[in-house]
């Protein structure tokens, strides 16, 4: 599993012109499923998430996290996160998981922050959407399960 996490002031994704999801401050949070990823690495990774110290303490280092600020999490499916563009122009997305085992782990992620106390507000999963946030930092983290980067 693949997220690129975003530390925001607001943010929220539309679909057709309606809002499917919005926050005040918190995470997005992309999230892409690779083939090989189970329950317990979007459990693993919705605990990394929200305990991620990347929100700042009253010194202005980042101590906190998500779950110390009682943040929201804007959650994004993204399988575009495993667009493989190493020697060619066309990526490749053969890593992506299926639709319906990506639809699932994407539900169980979200769900796993739910359970851990963070308010999640979610885009549509297999939608074309618009998402569009304020970014405070900025602050940006790449996370994958399988520890690539």
């Amino acid at each position: 599993m693949r997220a690129v996490v975003q530390r925001v002031s607001r943010a929220r994704v539309t679909v057709d012109g309606g809002i499917a999801g919005e926050i005040a401050d918190g995470l997005v949070i992309l999230v892409g499923v690779g083939r090989d990823d189970t329950s317990d690495v979007a459990n693993s990774m919705a605990e990394k998430i929200a305990n991620l110290r990347i929100f700042e303490d009253d010194q202005r280092k980042m101590n906190r996290s998500l779950l110390d600020v009682k943040g929201s999490a804007l959650v994004v499916s993204q399988f575009t996160l495993y667009g493989d563009a190493r020697g060619q122009r066309r990526p490749s997305f053969v890593a992506a998981a299926p639709p319906e085992q990506a639809r699932k782990l994407y539900e169980e992620f979200s769900e796993a922050l739910r359970r851990l106390g963070v308010t999640v507000a979610l885009g549509v999963f297999g939608a074309t959407m618009s998402v569009e946030l304020v970014n405070e930092g900025p602050v940006t983290i790449l996370l994958d399960s399988d520890k690539t980067f």
